[in-house]
């Protein structure tokens, strides 16, 4: 599952980011790509630096899994794994395709579907990706990965603090010590922090 490197990306840095967007010091109106979270909290911008992390494609592999992907058409996870590695290029656009493709054979698989979902908001479509998040959770409800990212694109991608308070609520009720719960606990420290007088709506 790909959006594992997001878990970790924004764990050490959601508190201070989302302390300082709330604050004033972000001015996140539009959507904001989440793995770039950690590279604003560093103080290089919020949008996305395209190759900074990515990997270079196995452009034999993709070949070699394109071959398989046509010879079996019914089958997804070649093009899970087309997905995965376009993914990982940062080509979310090529990413989409191949996700969408795979969603369509194996639409019951909320690891999948959070992938694409993440995908999704990587290319500036917040209310899609929440869409397909929630299709993951409606096979899992308790899908701790998908719960954390549901969080961020609330957070930045509809400005809905509240919204992310109780989606990474869920994830500390379900998993308070796996990086998803962690994550999320510096999530609702941050905006605990950014609104002491009630961060999720309260008064």
């Amino acid at each position: 599952m790909r959006a594992d490197s997001i878990v970790f990306a924004v764990a050490g840095v959601l508190f201070g980011v989302i302390v300082g967007w709330v604050l004033g010091s972000q001015q996140a109106r539009t959507t904001v790509p989440v793995a770039p979270v950690a590279q604003a909290a560093a103080g290089q911008g919020a949008a996305q630096q395209p190759g900074s992390q990515a990997i270079p494609l196995d452009q034999e592999r993709v070949r070699a899994l394109e071959s398989v992907a046509q010879q079996n058409p019914k089958d997804a996870q070649p093009r899970v794994q087309l997905g995965n590695m376009y993914f990982d290029a940062e080509q979310y656009p090529q990413a989409i395709s191949w996700y969408e493709q795979a969603f369509a054979l194996n639409g019951g698989d909320p690891n999948l579907s959070t992938d694409l979902g993440v995908a999704y908001y990587y290319t500036n479509q917040p209310d899609r990706a929440i869409k397909q998040f929630e299709h993951s959770l409606s096979i899992d409800p308790k899908h701790t990965k998908t719960l954390l990212n549901m969080g961020i694109v609330r957070a930045f991608g509809k400005q809905d603090l509240q919204g992310a308070a109780q989606a990474w609520e869920q994830v500390v009720a379900i998993a308070p010590n796996s990086p998803e719960g962690q994550a999320a606990q510096k999530g609702l420290e941050g905006l605990k922090n950014a609104h002491p007088t009630g961060a999720t709506g309260d008064k």
